[in-house]
């Protein structure tokens, strides 16, 4: 199925926990995934997978099965992302279970988490939750990158977010805005490693 048709149906299924009606576009991809070297103790973690726009990119560098875990919560999406990246392992699961899901696993230590999780969208006690779970790898030594929309840059939730990770890993790094997304979005980066 096209990867656009499969997005909106995604979002018309549940606008609550995706995000936007088009994946991410190739240039917000690769600003994503700048600086990220995946290993089997660099283990990179995607949070809400989608349809595998940013994956098919991370596919490229990760270099092998133990150096990469996507957790997705829609199953339609976890379905067909297993068959599009059948070496790339790929969970249903709840991102407010990430630790739990990557002990699970016995891969080795997260470095990276990247996250495409519609914050915006995402009810404020699930928003705290995942940060929760994002911080026990930022513990650990970790970058963990994510992006925000430009219209939503100022919402409230989008405001929380920067504040929690700012409260804790100081200020973000902030790309350029990516105008060729659609729509136009900025990657936001804190790190501890």
């Amino acid at each position: 199925m096209n990867e656009n048709i499969e997005f909106l149906q995604a979002f018309l299924k549940n606008p609550g926990t995706v995000g936007s009606i088009t994946p991410s576009s190739p240039e917000l991809a690769q600003r994503m995934l700048n600086g990220i070297e995946p290993g089997p103790d660099d283990v990179v973690v995607e949070l809400g997978v989608g349809t595998g726009a940013i994956t098919k990119y991370l596919q490229q560098i990760v270099p092998d099965e133990s150096s990469y875990l996507g957790i997705e919560l829609d199953g339609g999406l976890v379905r067909s992302l297993r068959k599009n990246f059948p070496d790339m392992k790929i969970v249903r699961g709840n991102a407010m279970d990430a630790r739990a899901i990557h002990k699970r696993t016995g891969f080795g230590k997260v470095s990276y988490v990247i996250c495409c999780l519609p914050f915006v969208s995402l009810p404020n006690e699930v928003g705290e939750k995942i940060l929760l779970e994002v911080d026990k790898f930022m513990q650990q030594g970790c970058t963990f990158r994510t992006f925000q929309y430009a219209h939503g840059y100022y919402f409230p939730s989008a405001i929380k977010l920067r504040e929690f990770m700012r409260n804790r890993y100081g200020k973000s790094k902030r790309s350029p805005l990516i105008v060729k997304n659609v729509p136009p979005a900025y990657t936001l980066t804190w790190s501890t490693l």
